[in-house]
C-alpha cells in the first residue's frame, strides 16, 4: 500500500468509536544512515489547536478521507526529538540531487510491508517549474541527511538498528550513562520497551526517570506486562502508581494484577498475555496466532485452550496445544480435539524452584498458571524462569558470541 504523504495533511482522525478528534498535520520519520526512514507517526492537530502525537503502531487504515487508530492518543503536545524529521515541514521542497543533477523534492511516498511498519520508498522530484515531477527511489536520491539534527545519535541508532535488543541493550549499558540516556530517549516506543526490558534494574530506572512521565507511560504500554510489573516493583511506590494512572486502562489492568503477587512466585513472573483460544478454534487459527512475530519463541510454543472470555483471567482452563502437534493435524481440525488436558497446571503461588522442577519434569517451555476457580491467569515461560534464578548482575558479565 503506497501512500504519498502531501496529500494526507488536513486528512480527518477518527477513534475506534468512529468519533473525529482531529486531523493530520505532518508525518514523523526517521532518517537512518544507508537505509530508508521509517515512519514513527503522524503529527494530529487536535482542538483546540494542539499538535499531538499518533504512533504508526496505533494506526489501523489509511484511506481517502479518513485515519483510523485504535487505543487512545495521548494529548500532551508533540515535541520533536532530534533524530525525528518532519516530512512536510523540512522534506518537501528541499533542493537534493539525483544522479548529480539538483531537484526539488514535491512529495515523497511512504510503503506499508507489514502491519503497522511503514518506510519512505519513493520521492517525487521536479527540476524548475513544479511540472511533471519524477518518482525515483529513496536511494536514488542525496541531501536528505542536511535534516539531521543529531548526526551522533542518528549514527548510533543506525549502527543498533540491526542488532537484537539484548545486544543494543549491552551496547547501551556500556556507554556512558549521559550518552546512554540520550540514546535510548531518540528511540521510538517499542524499540525502547523491547531494550529495557533486556537492560539491568539500575540502567531501566535511570533511563525512565528521565521521561517525561506520559511517554514513560506510553513505554511501559509497550513493554509486556510482566517486564512492566517487574520494572513498577523496583520503583518508589508513589512514582509507580502515577504511571500505573497515566497508562491505558486496557494495558494497566494486567500489569496491576501481576504486581499483587510476590515477585519471586509464579504469578510474579508469569506473562499474562500467552496465545489464548477456544476449543472451537481451528488449528489453522492457532497457527496464524503463533506465527505473530512479537512473540517470544517460548510464548509461541503453544496454545492454551479456555472457555470464553479468551483474556486472562479467562474462563475455564481446558488444555493446552502444543505447536508440534498442531503441525501435525489438517488446518480444520477443533482445538478442542487436539488439546492435551493431562498436564496440572500450576497455582499462582507456586516458587520459582518448584516452577523449575515442574518445567522439567514435564520438558516444557512453558507453563500454564491458573487460579484457584480454574481460570488461566497467565503463563510462565522458561525464560522469565531463568532470569529471575541467575544473579542479578548476569546481564553486566554476559558475553555475547556474534
Amino acid at each position: 500500500m503506497k501512500i504519498f504523504v502531501a496529500r494526507l495533511p488536513g486528512t480527518p482522525v477518527f477513534d475506534p468509536a468512529g468519533d473525529q478528534i482531529g486531523r493530520v498535520r505532518d508525518v514523523v520519520v526517521g532518517l537512518r544512515i544507508g537505509r530508508r526512514p521509517n515512519v514513527h507517526g503522524l503529527v494530529v492537530e487536535v482542538q483546540p489547536r494542539r499538535r499531538v502525537f499518533l504512533p504508526i503502531t496505533r494506526v489501523r487504515r489509511i484511506e481517502p478521507g479518513a485515519v483510523v487508530f485504535t487505543g487512545r492518543i495521548n494529548m500532551r503536545r508533540f515535541e520533536q526529538r532530534a533524530t525525528e524529521t518532519l516530512v512536510v515541514g523540512e522534506m518537501l521542497d528541499l533542493a537534493v540531487t539525483v544522479a548529480g543533477e539538483p531537484m526539488t523534492v514535491y512529495d515523497v511516498a511512504m510503503d506499508e510491508f507489514k502491519p503497522s511498519t511503514w518506510e519512505i520508498t519513493q520521492v517525487a522530484v521536479y527540476k524548475g517549474r513544479r511540472r511533471d515531477p519524477r518518482i525515483v527511489d529513496w536511494n536514488e536520491v542525496s541531501g536528505f541527511d542536511k535534516l539531521q539534527k543529531d548526526q551522533g545519535a542518528a549514527g548510533l541508532i543506525a549502527a543498533f538498528e540491526s542488532m537484537r535488543a539484548a545486544d543494543m541493550a549491552s551496547a547501551l549499558h556500556e556507554l556512558p550513562s549521559k550518552r546512554r540516556v540520550e540514546i535510548a530517549r531518540a528511540l521510538n516506543d517499542d524499540r525502547l520497551a523491547d531494550v529495557l526490558e533486556e537492560l539491568p534494574p539500575d540502567d531501566q530506572i535511570g533511563i525512565l526517570g528521565t521521561l517525561d512521565p506520559e511517554r514513560a507511560a506510553d513505554v511501559l504500554e509497550e513493554m509486556g506486562p510482566d517486564d512492566a510489573a517487574d520494572l513498577l516493583h523496583d520503583l518508589p511506590d508513589e512514582q509507580a502508581a502515577r504511571l500505573l494512572a497515566l497508562m491505558e486502562p486496557d494495558e494497566a489492568d494486567p500489569v496491576r494484577r501481576l504486581l499483587t503477587y510476590p515477585e519471586d512466585s509464579a504469578g510474579g513472573v508469569m506473562t499474562s498475555e500467552p496465545v489464548i483460544l477456544p476449543p472451537t478454534a481451528t488449528v489453522a487459527e492457532a497457527l496464524a496466532h503463533i506465527r505473530l512475530q512479537d512473540l517470544t519463541p517460548a510464548v509461541a510454543a503453544q496454545v492454551y485452550v479456555t472457555r470464553p472470555p479468551t483474556e486472562t483471567p479467562t474462563g475455564t482452563y481446558l488444555g493446552v496445544s502444543h505447536f508440534q502437534r498442531l503441525l501435525r493435524e489438517p488446518p480444520s481440525t477443533l482445538l478442542g480435539a487436539v488439546m492435551d488436558p493431562s498436564i496440572d497446571p500450576i497455582r499462582p503461588a507456586f516458587t520459582l524452584i518448584e516452577v523449575t522442577a515442574y518445567l522439567a519434569h514435564y520438558n516444557l517451555v512453558a507453563a500454564p498458571v491458573v487460579d484457584e476457580l480454574g481460570r488461566l491467569v497467565g503463563a510462565v515461560t522458561v525464560d522469565d524462569v531463568l532470569d529471575h534464578l541467575l544473579p542479578e548482575d548476569w546481564r553486566e558479565g554476559a558475553t555475547h558470541d556474534r
